[in-house]
Order: structure tokens, then sequence, then C-alpha cells
């Protein structure tokens, strides 16, 4: 059996498990990076990479959110729409111990525990993006409508300019 040239994370297994086709790509994580850096590293525009944020609401009940690269996360509106006092950026070691990545690394697929999916509605406009693959340096190209129901996302209207 020839040795595969990506990867088997968790995030892999959950899109084989579902049947979700999907192209994998390695580049050279660089702490701090960022979306900025994968976007110039695939050649691709920064809108189109998504980043996976572990967030809690005010009761620390994690939850995940989907925001292009170049935006931020109104968390406000976010927690309005949830019905939560706040919201607010889980610290790295809590993050890691909800979704079983190391930050960086973190893909929304496969996760350690099941958490609510929430994501920015204008992803639901791009026909692919590119989001973590479960690995500091690892990057999947995944059509946006099946990631999308496969985490059962609920859209909301979260962005702010990056």
């Amino acid at each position: 059996m020839a040795k595969e040239k990506h990867p088997v994370t968790q995030a892999v297994r959950a899109l084989r498990a579902a049947g979700i086709a999907f192209t994998p790509h390695s580049y050279d994580y660089v702490s701090g990076g960022g979306t900025a850096q994968v976007a110039a590293a695939l050649g691709v525009d920064e809108h189109l990479v998504v980043k996976t944020l572990i967030m809690e609401d005010a009761d620390a009940r994690p939850l995940v959110v989907l925001m292009h690269g170049d935006r931020q996360v109104a968390t406000q509106h976010l927690a309005r729409a949830i019905g939560s006092k706040r919201v607010r950026p889980c610290a790295p070691e809590i993050a890691e111990r909800h979704s079983g990545y190391r930050v960086g690394g973190t893909s929304p697929f496969g996760t350690r525990h099941p958490m609510p999916v929430y994501c920015e509605r204008g992803i639901l406009e791009l026909p692919q993006i590119y989001i973590n693959g479960g690995k500091r340096g690892f990057i999947i190209a995944v059509e946006t409508r099946a990631a999308l129901q496969l985490l059962q996302a609920q859209p909301l209207d979260l962005a702010v300019a990056g």
C-alpha cells in the first residue's frame, strides 16, 4: 500500500466516513502566521480561507465559529444570537481540550467533543473553502455546502472587518 501524501487526522477520517471529497494541501506552518500565511502559501484569496475558532459562552459551554480569514467575529452579535450574555475565545489549553487539536491546527471536523457550529453567513456564498485539516501546516479544500451540512453549521451574520 502506497504511503499517503497527507496526514490522516481525525478531520480526514470524519470527512472520509461522510463520503465528502477534499483536496489536501500542506504548507510550512509559522506560529502566528494565520490565514494570511495560508492564503499566500496556497496562492488563494484570504477570504476563502476559513478559520476555526473554539469559543465559549457565558456558562463556559464550548462552541465552534467558522469565519473568513480576513474578518473578525462580532462576539456581541454571536452572544445575542445564541442567547448568552457573552461569547469569548477559549484559552488555548481549553480549546485544545474541547477540540482535540492543537491551536494552529484546529479543524471543525472530527472534534474530540461534539460542539455546536456557527458560521459567518457569507461563507455560504463560496463554492469551495480552505479550512484546517487537523494539523498545523495542513489545509483541506472542500466543497462548502457539503462541509457545512456535515457540521450542521448554523449561519449567522457575525463578520466585522479584520
